[in-house]
């Protein structure tokens, strides 16, 4: 594959979330959308426009037997995901699969294994993660601007939409579980996840729910999410040991804010002087940080390119993708067990 040459690419899928894979696709310099398949060929047609030079096939088959293809995205029900991107791997495509990346962590892991094993580029399709804030975000943590992270704290809530097939933590927290996982460093990820949950409207599944993240380092973070909420509400805290963050990801004139606040005790003390020890509390400036505009998505598949052509993982790869649904499944364990805290490994 040459540096100067667009990369062939289908999408497979063109239902919710497929419309905007093509789009994306189709507007990038460094890729040539050459086919978009679905079941329902109409729907596809319509997706990408009569006059378009992008074939439309409703058979994997075709994309998979054209040699010009290099990458594909699946854009395809969860339960699908493990089958379609295992058949895509297998024939040497590299990989792009909307979040979550599998419907189970073994499943996640049977792609892992598969990409690796043919030295082909997996990625999840965590978009949230190529925002301009929490692309920032990852920038002031892994500079230590924040110092050592103390605690993260998610909320992500609003009135429906009440899912038919999952409970609110797998409809929504997906979303801040990503970020956590693309914004911390190695150091300060999930050790286990305890989950409480209500169904107060009797959906049949948690419409209200809260994850508490045991982090390393002695930090914690906390995911509250929620269909019932009368308003809506995108906001992340990280409190850092230096600095202070917050994401207000409803507020476009002010996504992000930083403080220069912080509880201090003194200094070269340990056990009980610590404990003891008079606290002090630093209150400085604040900065709101201008951020560029430009659309996630857009970022996904350049990053996704980039992977491809310099040989390496992309920055939500597959391991991202199952280290998410690990959290996950550890959540719904946790959920049944009464809110026990569950190990994850």
């Amino acid at each position: 594959m040459s540096m100067n040459k667009p990369l062939g690419v289908a999408v497979i899928g063109a239902g919710y979330w497929g419309p905007n894979l093509i789009r994306n696709f189709g507007g990038s310099a460094l890729w040539d959308l050459l086919w978009v398949c679905d079941l329902d060929e109409a729907r596809a047609t319509r997706v990408v426009g009569r006059h378009s030079a992008t074939r439309i096939t409703t058979s994997i088959s075709d994309v998979l037997d054209d040699p010009a293809v290099d990458a594909v995205a699946i854009a395809t029900p969860a339960a699908t995901h493990v089958g379609v991107g295992l058949e895509c791997l297998r024939a040497g495509r590299h990989v792009l699969i909307e979040k979550p990346l599998a419907s189970s962590s073994a499943d996640a892991e049977k792609l892992v294994q598969e990409a690796e094993s043919r030295g082909l580029s997996l990625m999840c399709d965590h978009t949230y993660c190529y925002t301009p804030a929490v692309r920032r975000i990852r920038e002031l943590v892994s500079s230590g601007a924040l110092g050592e992270i103390q605690y993260v704290d998610s909320v992500r809530v609003n009135l429906g939409l009440v899912q038919r097939d999952i409970d609110v933590m797998w409809d929504l927290a997906p979303h801040d579980l990503s970020i956590l996982d693309f914004v911390l460093p190695e150091h300060r990820r999930p050790l286990a996840v305890a989950a409480h949950g209500a169904d107060p409207i009797g959906a049949g599944r948690a419409c209200v729910g809260y994850m508490v993240l045991p982090l390393g380092g002695n930090a914690i973070a906390h995911v509250h999410v929620n269909w019932l909420s009368p308003t809506k509400i995108r906001t992340m805290i990280i409190g850092g040991s230096e600095r202070m963050l917050v994401w207000d990801d409803l507020n476009p004139s002010q996504r992000l804010s930083i403080f220069d606040k912080g509880v201090e005790i003194g200094d070269g003390l340990s056990g009980e002087e610590r404990r003891t020890a008079q606290i002090s509390y630093r209150s400085g400036d604040m900065v709101a940080p201008a951020l560029p505009e430009y659309e996630a998505l857009g970022a996904v598949v350049t990053e996704f390119a980039d992977s491809i052509h310099e040989r390496r993982p992309a920055l939500t790869d597959g391991h991202a993708g199952l280290r998410v649904l690990r959290w996950l499944e550890a959540g719904s364990k946790s959920l049944l067990s009464s809110g026990i805290s569950v190990p994850v490994f």
